[in-house]
């Protein structure tokens, strides 16, 4: 393998983020009261450089939503800093009239790829993000999704299963937009219903070829690095995308807050078979993100 490409992390100040502020706000992940501090770019490249990390994506880390461009500045002045390989995945209002002003914004700084803007929603209100369940399906949201194709940029995709059949149609709504599945499409409900529902609504992701899965987040319900689950999923995953559409990402500093760097890739690596290595680790991301080498 060339090298490890990680395709979902966070770096931040407490101060700039308002969910780390105040009052302990419940979030999807549980207690978080380890991580409730300053997670620079020193410390994510102490956690992934001895993993052999050698290069990295940045992903939007919910800032105030009127300071999206403030984000992608400190984020640009960490790598300018570091040194580290780096391209950033920024936020934009999907829901606005026009996304297209702050497109343009984001389109002035070569690092940002991609935009995320979580749809995902849940009838258990700790799970829940967005404001609606079917903000895929919002004539809004799809238009300014359809625009990014004009940026070259890609929409990191955020949904539970039961949403799955919508984002599906607004992949196919916008087939020149590559789409990333944030979390392998956040696997919950560990019941034989709730894997038959995810299965399914993977199946519908997987029909459409702009849709790539990201391999992150796998300890968020379980809230532990749980290396047979995350084979399961990962072999389910690799079945319906392919290698050539299947990412790795970190997902720190969430993750730090029930394992290390080490044993994450540990468990990700065991269950990725040899052959899909390269794929998943290394190239699918360096293609979906624009990379180069």
């Amino acid at each position: 393998m060339t090298g490890l490409v990680d395709s979902h992390f966070h770096i931040w100040r407490q101060a700039d983020l308002p969910w780390l502020l105040g009052p302990m706000q419940p979030r999807i992940f549980g207690p978080y009261e380890p991580i409730r501090r300053d997670y620079p770019i020193a410390e994510y490249l102490g956690d992934c450089r001895p993993a052999g990390v050698t290069q990295a994506v940045y992903v939007q880390a919910n800032w105030a939503t009127d300071r999206y461009l403030d984000e992608v500045t400190y984020v640009s002045q960490a790598s300018e800093e570091s040194g580290f390989p780096i391209a950033i995945v920024a936020y934009a209002d999907m829901l606005a009239a026009d996304v297209r002003p702050q497109l343009d914004e984001l389109a002035r700084n070569a690092r940002v790829r991609g935009v995320r803007m979580q749809l995902h929603w849940h009838e258990n209100t700790l799970y829940r993000f967005a404001s609606g369940p079917d903000l895929a399906r919002d004539p809004r949201l799809v238009a300014n999704v359809g625009r990014l194709a004009e940026y070259g940029f890609s929409f990191d995709l955020q949904v539970f299963a039961g949403q799955m059949a919508g984002a599906a149609e607004l992949a196919a709504a916008c087939p020149n937009v590559t789409f990333v599945l944030q979390h392998a499409g956040m696997l919950e409900d560990l019941s034989p219903e709730g894997i038959t529902a995810w299965r399914a609504g993977m199946t519908l992701l997987a029909a459409q070829p702009n849709i790539t899965s990201k391999l992150s987040g796998l300890g968020t319900f379980l809230r532990r690095n749980d290396p047979e689950q995350i084979a399961f999923i990962i072999g389910e995953t690799l079945a319906l995308f392919g290698a050539q559409r299947c990412l790795f990402g970190s997902n720190f500093p969430i993750e730090k807050l029930w394992t290390s760097y080490a044993e994450l890739i540990g468990a990700h690596r065991a269950a990725v078979p040899q052959a899909a290595q390269e794929a998943v680790f290394n190239e699918t991301a360096r293609r979906v993100y624009r990379l180069g080498r």
